[in-house]
């Protein structure tokens, strides 16, 4: 069936509400948005789904909520594992809530009992209460960081993470086995609760959750000598972190946390920002302004799903305030958390540093100098959630700590998804420890460099929507696969991983090895003089993403490599364009 038999079948079909009906039939003269809307099914990959809220095949609404249930509750029938349940969380999007519900009400008609959060929760707390309630998987109503009109569905398995092979490829097919969606089960909410099928959660995750997240301080002894004097500006880009931030803060002993008003409550417009993305400097405009008001020392943004975090940090000297990127605040933290745990209990000998393969190479410095394991995974935080379970089930690793350049992070195995909360209560106590010291942040940043290296990474990426841009991105992908680059920026090419094809070929050598690391279309340009490129179409967004890193010999070298470097990718970029 083309897309315009889809269309006319969907405005006919009485199956479908009376207000998705009018929606379509308002578009009855747009061909374009017609084609838009019904060309496709809006795809279940290895994230689940993420879509424009609308009518249509190719758009998030009730109706591809249900079916992308329906195949979920296919897949856990299939394995046996439907007397576990299901535990599901939603953001403060727009038709979070209800989405939830369509969810819950479907897995409850096919008899899997649905855990649902009274009200909007972050991310990494729907990873923590899939293992708490012993749940077969979760679903998470949201779509992080993207703009309003978006929204997603994430599902994750019984160890916390999101979905990874078989159980990925298992619940893609049995969604796209699902093609009628009058046949989806579903059943009223009141029936389920009857049931048994359908149980409210709240305080019964959420306190055991930040109980979880205090066992990881490491000083509170410097918590309670400095507490009082840190000033800590915090924003939740109107999501779901406001509450569990400020409470594991409050509760550590945190009392200067001032809140940015215009961001505090939970608004699935997202008024002051074009988009809620904590990587973007106008979604700290608010916070730095509020900051340089009340003299703060550090600035916190956590996105709506709050499982990403940006910051900025204050130079004592100058009274600037520094933006740390992903990669910065990442092994801030996690050169925090890996040094103070050996200078207080020493570290285990099969300890493990994890990072996904566009993070920086600085993250291979610290587990240098800690003489712990640097283990590199594909992008996508599940890939680190399933290093962790590996440990679990060999006994061979100890989890240290995990990131992602895209502002995330896990200071401990009690979730299995980057973690916003953890990493703001683990950035103030940094904090209140280097003050202890007479160092701020800022200085900590700037011994790091000294120790480990000048390190600057940085992350460009194209915009390409609809049916062309996905043609376009595909075919730079393959441009770029069949005639690999020599040099670039004046860096020569020494070796190529290319994910797709699990290959590393010395450029000089023509040997090749396996890249050891699940297929992934992702290409990467290892460099002379420790640089590096890497390639992937984003797994959220119709976007192709090119990553960078070079190291300098000062921070005003690396920079000016860097910047160097990026023009030379962005002239790249135009050759293909």
């Amino acid at each position: 069936m083309g897309y315009r038999e889809t269309y006319e079948s969907w405005l006919n079909n009485p199956y479908f509400d009376e207000a998705t009906r009018a929606e379509l039939q308002a578009i009855a003269g747009n061909e374009k948005e017609i084609e838009e809307r019904f060309y496709m099914d809006l795809e279940f990959g290895t994230a689940g789904l993420r879509g424009v809220i609308g009518a249509g095949t190719n758009r998030m609404n009730i109706y591809t909520v249900r079916k992308a249930t329906q195949g979920l509750a296919n897949y856990i029938c299939k394995v046996g594992a439907q007397a576990k349940g299901v535990a599901i969380a939603y953001d403060s999007r727009h038709m979070s809530p209800e989405f939830a519900d369509e969810a819950a009400l479907c897995l409850a008609a096919n008899g899997i009992k649905a855990y649902v959060f009274e009200s909007l929760r972050p991310t990494p707390e729907l990873s923590y209460a899939v293992r708490k309630l012993g749940c077969t998987a979760g679903i998470n109503i949201t779509a992080s960081h993207n703009p309003p009109e978006y929204n997603g569905y994430k599902v994750y398995w019984e160890d916390g993470a999101q979905i990874t092979p078989p159980h990925d490829t298992g619940i893609m097919d049995e969604v796209r086995n699902v093609t009628d969606y009058a046949s989806v089960k579903t059943m009223p909410l009141e029936e389920a609760k009857a049931d048994g099928l359908y149980q409210t959660i709240g305080a019964d995750i959420d306190d055991p959750y930040i109980a979880e997240l205090k066992k990881l301080v490491l000083h509170q002894d410097c918590i309670d000598k400095v507490a009082s004097e840190l000033k800590i500006v915090y924003t939740p880009l109107h999501g779901t972190g406001n509450l569990p931030v400020r409470r594991v803060l409050k509760e550590l002993g945190f009392t200067n946390v001032y809140v940015v008003p215009e961001q505090e409550l939970p608004d699935g417009d997202f008024p002051t920002v074009s988009y809620p993305n904590p990587e973007a400097a106008e979604a700290f405009a608010l916070g730095l302004a509020l900051g340089k008001k009340v003299d703060a020392d550090l600035i916190l943004a956590t996105d709506p799903d709050a499982d990403r975090l940006g910051v900025y940090v204050k130079d004592a000297q100058t009274g600037e305030y520094h933006s740390l990127t992903g990669n910065m605040s990442g092994c801030l933290i996690g050169d925090y958390v890996i040094g103070q745990r050996k200078e207080l209990f020493g570290l285990p000998e099969d300890g493990a540093f994890i990072r996904s393969i566009v993070s920086t190479n600085m993250a291979d410095a610290i587990a240098a100098y800690y003489e712990i394991d640097l283990i590199e995974v594909l992008t996508g935080f599940k890939f680190i959630g399933q290093k962790i379970l590996e440990f679990e089930e060999t006994g061979k690793g100890t989890y240290l700590f995990g990131m992602e350049e895209s502002y995330g992070c896990l200071p401990g195995t009690y979730a299995r998804d980057k973690d916003a909360v953890a990493a703001s209560m683990m950035l103030c106590e940094a904090a209140a420890y280097y003050k202890t010291k007479n160092m701020t942040l800022w200085d900590a940043m700037l011994a790091m460099y000294e120790r480990y290296g000048y390190y600057k990474d940085d992350v460009t990426s194209i915009t390409l929507k609809g049916i062309e841009g996905l043609a376009k991105i595909q075919e730079i992908m393959n441009t770029l696969r069949e005639n690999a680059p020599a040099e670039i920026g004046g860096y020569k090419v020494t070796a190529v991983r290319d994910y797709k094809l699990d290959t590393i070929t010395d450029t000089a050598a023509g040997a090749v090895r396996p890249t050891g690391l699940p297929k992934s279309n992702v290409l990467y340009y290892e460099m002379t003089d420790g640089a590096w490129v890497c390639v992937r179409p984003s797994g959220t967004e119709p976007k192709v993403k090119f990553y960078l890193g070079v190291k300098g010999t000062s921070l005003a070298d690396a920079d000016a490599k860097s910047e160097a470097l990026s023009k030379a990718v962005h002239a790249l970029i135009d050759t293909m364009m």
